[in-house]
């Protein structure tokens, strides 16, 4: 097999508005405190170091992270939607197909019949519990103040088009499954119908489902298929989300 990672780095970075933070412990700024749990002298610890060990301070929507259907709205179906740590783990262990929407232009719509010639350009007939990846285009700007507003974006129409083919995990390449929020509120601004405001999102107050953002280098997928995606979400209590190393697993012996 093959491994191919699909994430961004999780810290600070102009792709990040909301900005993480890291403070970074070096060996020899902990020494003081090694040697007061061990009750020893910092000349006793090997070259008088300690360990290294970092704080990060983030959302748990920074870098490459699940969505949870709590985070969409309060509930989900006409129930209390789910947090992160209260999904089942076998959504996110499953085969991938990757659907190529770049031609859709950066702000547009990803409407039903993009993602139909994408599945036949796929060659692949969607089944359930597979994992879609969009691939729009955004990854490369990763990395740069332009990702915050790059890609395209689902619309409810087609995020619910998606779940009726059983699919219960959406991920992009973008900061967002929906429009960019510059898009969205330009469209507003001139409509004033607030249907369109985050309607991706919103599918999830009558369909439970969960969403990978800011994925990376599904370029560098071999093919649209044959591979399966992890992306198994930190277990954070009562989250909307959680950050994970999504990743896809290539069987190499595929035809």
């Amino acid at each position: 097999m093959r491994v191919v990672d699909l994430s961004v780095p999780t810290g600070p970075g102009p792709g990040e508005p909301l900005q993480p933070t890291i403070d970074y412990e070096d060996h020899d700024r902990t020494a003081p405190l090694i040697a007061q749990i061990f009750g020893c002298e910092p000349s006793d610890l090997p070259d008088g170091r300690g360990w290294a060990s970092e704080t990060v301070t983030l959302i748990t929507h920074a870098g490459t992270h699940v969505d949870a259907p709590w985070h969409y709205f309060p509930t989900a179906g006409g129930e209390r939607a789910r947090t992160i740590d209260e999904l089942p783990l076998d959504w996110f262990i499953r085969p991938g197909v990757r659907l190529d929407v770049r031609e859709v232009a950066w702000g547009e719509r990803i409407e039903v019949p993009e993602l139909e010639r994408a599945l036949e350009a796929a060659g692949h007939p969607l089944a359930p519990y597979d994992i879609v990846l969009l691939w729009t285009g955004a990854e490369r700007a990763w990395d740069t103040p332009e990702y915050f507003n790059a890609g395209s974006g689902l619309t409810r129409a087609s995020t619910t088009w998606l779940l009726d083919q059983g699919v219960k995990v959406i991920g992009t390449d973008a900061w967002g499954l929906d429009r960019p929020f510059a898009a969205l509120r330009a469209e507003y601004e001139r409509t004033r119908d607030a249907s369109i405001l985050w309607e991706a999102h919103r599918a999830g107050i009558d369909r439970e489902y969960c969403q990978i953002e800011k994925l990376h280098n599904l370029g560098a997928l071999p093919a649209p298929t044959g591979f399966t995606v992890s992306c198994l979400p930190v277990k954070v209590a009562g989250a909307s989300a959680g950050w994970c190393r999504a990743a896809a697993i290539v069987d190499v012996d595929r035809p």
